[in-house]
């Protein structure tokens, strides 16, 4: 029996060892040179940022209020929050999001997680910087359907938004394609993945994964191959692969004019993907264990067919699960909400005066205070104060209302211009309960 004081991966390697002797089992990876995996997968101390477009804090300011606003298309009714929501891994949760053509897109909305480290940008590559990339979707038609020159003067007719690009560019202060694409993606590159328990293993916490995610990492790194491609503290080798899919998109191949790289996509990060479900540059497979079942079971044999990928990977299920189990440690344990973007202010009902409205917190997974009584005509508010992600449902006398998805920073604000009794609850955490009695006004 193992010494209750040893560490968890001491455990697990000591596992490894004993089954080694007696002939070892077939879920059991073999051992990890841990120095080694935990140098390659430090994470930087420090975001990149080009010399052109250096980072500043109104820069950046400037580029997530641009993400979020609507003149930037056509209609004025999409901005780039509508494809790439925060807690969805700045992704959108469908395969294809639908175009203005009412038909689904080409390709799979991609997150924007660590961009400020990347090479080249879309999924077959053909943007060379942020910069470029930013204004791509503004005029695609079937994406924003907008047009870059007509959204430069509804923002040049904005006089708050002209002080902003002043304030974003003293050297240049015009509203200008030019600033517009730095600021957007000065804004993108802050989106950088927060720490999760991968990490914390990394720097050296033997404690941080438990026996099976330590043993999904081994057959990552080992037996499963994963790690051919995805490499670094971001998972990615910032090349193109094709990985036996059964689309027909050829993908990197036209954007080189080479045929060897047809069928080949950019390797996607593994960073806080448990939230941007479905996989793969078509949306074509739906979880985790899909993911590992394809590379396992299911790639299309073809001449163009990857060279860094196994032709045949023998994983028993329970090496699937641990494989599943390790991806899911380079996630959040709730979507997490980078704080350059800014919090966002929603209204439900007639909301007369919000500047005196009462506000109730969040904090814990928990409305405090749990009940709260009102006259008719007052507002409240809900402060997401908490670290999760929330969303607020009210139901009461001829009224029912649900929030967005209120990440932390928001603010939900609730008019009650009917008398009665009133339940609030969390959508994601239906644990949290609100009562809230309002009287009738005097």
């Amino acid at each position: 029996m193992l010494r209750k004081g040893l560490s968890r991966t001491g455990r697990v390697l000591a596992g490894l060892a004993l089954a080694a002797l007696v002939g070892g089992a077939a879920d059991t990876p073999a051992p990890l040179d841990i120095a080694h995996w935990r140098q390659v997968f430090a994470r930087p101390d420090h975001t990149p940022t080009p010399g052109d477009n250096p980072a500043t804090p109104e820069k950046v300011a400037l580029g997530a209020k641009l993400f979020e606003d609507a003149r930037l298309s056509g209609a004025g009714d999409v901005a780039c929050a509508s494809c790439h929501q925060a807690e969805l891994s700045f992704s959108d949760g469908v395969d294809r999001h639908v175009g203005h053509d009412g038909q689904p897109l080409d390709r799979r909305t991609p997150p924007l997680w660590n961009l400020a480290w990347g090479l080249s940008f879309f999924w077959d590559g053909r943007a060379p910087s942020l910069e470029t990339q930013a204004m791509v979707p503004i005029e695609n038609a079937r994406e924003m359907a907008g047009n870059l020159q007509t959204a430069l003067r509804a923002l040049s007719a904005d006089p708050q938004m002209r002080q902003e690009f002043a304030r974003a560019f003293p050297d240049d202060p015009a509203v200008t394609q030019a600033n517009l694409a730095k600021a957007l993606s000065a804004f993108q590159r802050t989106l950088v993945s927060p720490e999760t328990r991968f990490d914390r293993w990394v720097k050296g916490d033997d404690t941080a994964l438990e026996p099976d995610e330590l043993a999904g990492f081994s057959l990552f790194v080992g037996k499963a191959g994963c790690v051919a491609c995805h490499q670094g503290w971001r998972f990615t080798d910032e090349a193109f692969h094709d990985i036996g899919l059964t689309s027909g998109d050829k993908g990197r191949g036209p954007v080189l004019g080479v045929g060897a790289a047809d069928h080949a996509f950019k390797t996607p990060s593994l960073r806080e993907r448990v939230w941007s479900a479905p996989y793969m540059h078509d949306g074509s497979l739906t979880t985790f264990e899909d993911v590992v079942d394809h590379y396992a079971d299911r790639v299309v044999q073809r001449s163009t067919l990857s060279a860094d990928l196994p032709r045949r990977i023998a994983l028993s299920a329970g090496e699937r699960a641990q494989l599943v189990a390790f991806l899911n440690t380079l996630s959040s344990d709730d979507p997490p909400r980078p704080a350059s973007l800014p919090a966002r202010t929603m209204a439900l009902g007639a909301v007369a005066d919000a500047v005196s409205a009462s506000t109730i917190s969040q904090k814990d997974r928990r409305f405090t205070p749990g009940a709260v009584i009102l006259k008719a005509g007052d507002a409240l508010r809900i402060l997401n104060d908490d670290t999760r992600v929330h969303n607020v449902r009210l139901d009461g006398p001829g009224k029912s209302f649900s929030s967005d998805a209120q990440n932390p920073g928001d603010t939900v604000t609730i008019g009650f211009d009917q008398p009665g009794h009133y339940d609030v609850i969390c959508g994601i955490h239906p644990e949290m309960r609100l009562s809230v009695d309002v009287a009738q006004a005097r």
